[in-house]
């Protein structure tokens, strides 16, 4: 729903989940996410939250405002999805049906399926086909209650499909009612004209560095660069050179760490001061600590975990426990994530990772919010001078979210006029 009007009053509400405690929420503070109730309403003026409070104080000048009727039901910020690879043109389920008969993710991947089977789609893509899938993709996430998403590349693997993947995540955001922002992967994988000496490795090493990073920045396609630091992959000395030129670029950093191995790309990503290391299924307690420090968030993606049919799953509790910033996404992909329902990847943080239902939901919003240095004044919570975004859920708790395993019981996603702006 989007609301076409200055201002309106959101009532009628059985509970708001604000998220608000003043910035990303650390160790036991997740577990409290600022709740209202005894008839709560949200009150949005030009795109932004005015009032969060009872019904009754609510401001005389909004008296004759539009409602919009809450139906008594939860009303939370709009999630934010703060790990996406959203610009795919096809399903990958004949690998789904490899993995179910034993085959592993790099069997996959050696086989000339994974990363590359995608970049084939990408690249024999028509710009509105690319863009259509990828508009189709966001307003799939949307509909789960996601308002804000990351985006990345990693499909294209050449200059030119680079920034035709941003583009058409820039593009589809403005066609989903959602706000990006977008990562350069150029360095996912190795593409098929690449592979097969140490001196096309370095080549294409080389054409990141020195040509896609510079063009993605120089023409706002990308805010960050990310890189796939993992054993068959990219070294974290490749990492490391990766990490310069994007911070010579003026590109903020995020790193794909430790998802099927220590391989040490946790402690690279805490060297540059990252916005936030991913997956991390197998990270060190050193690693942690020097993500810890450095105040990088701990993005953590069991959706991949699960589809992979790995055992080991990143340690939530020890990383809530330690006081990083930890956000939850759902990593969503053809390939080992193809999962879009935020609540579902929240019940297999419950069930898996060591989160509490409450700590779920503040890793989906405000934690969120700042693994993408997004204002967490603004995103990822409700208060006055956040932005109009909303997910109303139908539950009687927010702690109903993650336990109706695999349902979407995101009834609603409401926007208002301006909220991105």
């Amino acid at each position: 729903m989007h609301i076409d009007a200055d201002n309106c009053v959101i009532e009628n509400l059985r509970r708001v989940v604000t998220c608000d405690g003043g910035g990303p929420l650390l160790g036991a503070n997740m577990r409290h996410l600022n709740t209202l109730e005894h008839s709560p309403c949200v009150a949005v003026e030009d795109g932004f939250v005015s009032y969060v409070g009872p019904r009754d104080r609510l401001p005389a000048a909004l008296d004759t405002a539009p409602t919009i009727d809450g139906r008594n039901l939860v009303l939370t910020p709009g999630l934010v999805d703060c790990h996406t690879h959203p610009a795919f043109v096809r399903a990958r389920a004949d690998e789904f049906a490899m993995r179910l008969a034993g085959a592993s993710y790099e069997q996959i991947a050696a086989a000339g399926g994974g990363i590359l089977s995608s970049t084939t789609g990408v690249r024999h893509a028509t710009d509105p086909e690319l863009l259509a899938q990828t508009t189709r993709n966001l307003q799939r996430l949307r509909r789960h209650g996601v308002v804000a998403a990351e985006g990345k590349s990693g499909y294209g693997l050449s200059l030119e499909h680079e920034l035709r993947q941003l583009q058409a995540i820039k593009d589809a955001g403005e066609q989903a009612d959602m706000h990006t922002v977008r990562s350069c992967l150029a360095a996912h994988s190795l593409p098929f004209e690449f592979r097969g000496s140490d001196e096309k490795r370095a080549e294409y090493l080389q054409l990141v560095i020195q040509e896609i990073l510079p063009a993605a920045a120089k023409g706002g396609l990308a805010q960050r660069a990310d890189v796939f630091c993992e054993r068959g992959v990219f070294s974290p000395a490749e990492t490391r050179a990766v990490a310069e030129a994007a911070i010579a670029n003026g590109l903020r950093l995020t790193v794909h760490a430790e998802q099927l191995s220590d391989t040490g790309g946790a402690a690279v990503a805490a060297e540059f001061e990252a916005d936030s290391a991913d997956h991390l299924e197998f990270l060190s307690g050193q690693g942690a600590e020097a993500m810890r420090q450095a105040g990088t968030a701990a993005v953590l993606l069991p959706g991949s975990t699960y589809v992979l049919k790995m055992e080991q799953w990143a340690d939530g509790r020890g990383l809530i426990e330690r006081g990083l910033c930890v956000a939850l996404a759902t990593d969503f992909n053809p390939g080992s994530s193809p999962v879009a329902n935020p609540a579902f990847v929240m019940n297999l943080a419950v069930m898996h990772c060591g989160f509490t239902p409450e700590e779920a939901l503040a890793a989906f919003t405000v934690n969120a919010a700042h693994a993408l240095r997004l204002s967490t004044d603004e995103w990822g919570v409700i208060k006055p001078g956040s932005r109009a975004a909303f997910a109303l859920w139908d539950v009687d708790h927010e702690r109903e979210i993650p336990y109706y395993a695999g349902s979407n019981l995101c009834l609603e996603v409401i926007t208002c006029r301006g909220w991105r702006s």
